[in-house]
Parts: structure tokens; C-alpha cells; sequence
């Protein structure tokens, strides 16, 4: 079971990591709603891209944050320096017991007790 990360959503836009769709029409896969803010919320989307990006959140399972999954994000957020975002998404995959698909490795994998995986290939 897995959490997809903002960064893998707006990836998989483009043609060169179409493969990353397919990732995100399996099973067992969800999104945070704090993704769903980062990725409509961008102030340079274009009208294509909210499209494609909508369709997404549509199709995908959001999980929404609690207070557990708000009590975690602090403690994640001061034990490792995670932007508040980032602390949100880590805390709801462990909420939830989720690893995260993400390219954002660097971060995330500072969080002991998150599973955290790469699938962008790198041409």
C-alpha cells in the first residue's frame, strides 16, 4: 500500500515519465489532501495540467489529516526538519502504514520508520 508524493503526481504529466500513471492507477495506491493543495494550488498551472491533475485526485483515494495524523507531523517536523507539508504526507503514511512513492528521497528518508521509494527512472 502506498502514498503517492505531489512531486510523482506532477511527474507523471509529462510524456517522458508516463510510466509514473501507471503507478498511480494501481491498487492499494492513495494521495494526501495536502498533495491535492500543492499540486491545484500552483500558481503557474496551466488550464491542461489542472485538468490532468484533477482527474487524478478524482481517481485516486485522499486521505484526510486527523489530529493523529497532526499530533505526528509536529513531532516529525521538529525531530527532522520536514517542510509542513512534507510532515504532513510523512505523518499520514505512517498513520495509515503506507510507504511513499516519492523522488523527494533526501527528506523523507531522514524520517526513521518510513518506507520511502524512488520509481523515477533516471535517463
Amino acid at each position: 500500500m502506498y502514498l503517492i508524493d505531489s512531486n510523482i503526481i506532477i511527474y507523471s504529466y509529462s510524456e517522458e515519465f508516463q510510466y509514473l500513471r501507471e503507478i498511480i492507477s494501481g491498487d492499494n495506491v492513495y494521495t494526501s489532501e495536502i498533495s491535492k493543495v500543492e499540486v491545484l494550488g500552483y500558481h503557474k498551472i496551466k488550464h491542461n495540467e489542472d485538468i490532468y491533475f484533477r482527474d487524478i485526485f478524482d481517481f485516486l483515494p485522499t486521505l484526510l489529516p486527523d489530529q493523529n495524523i497532526f499530533d505526528r507531523a509536529i513531532k516529525i517536523r521538529k525531530a527532522f526538519n520536514l517542510k509542513l507539508g512534507d510532515s504532513i504526507i510523512a505523518a499520514t503514511a505512517m498513520e495509515y502504514d503506507l510507504s511513499i512513492y516519492t523522488r523527494n528521497l533526501s527528506d523523507f528518508e531522514r524520517v526513521e520508520g518510513l518506507n520511502c521509494i524512488n520509481p523515477v527512472i533516471n535517463n
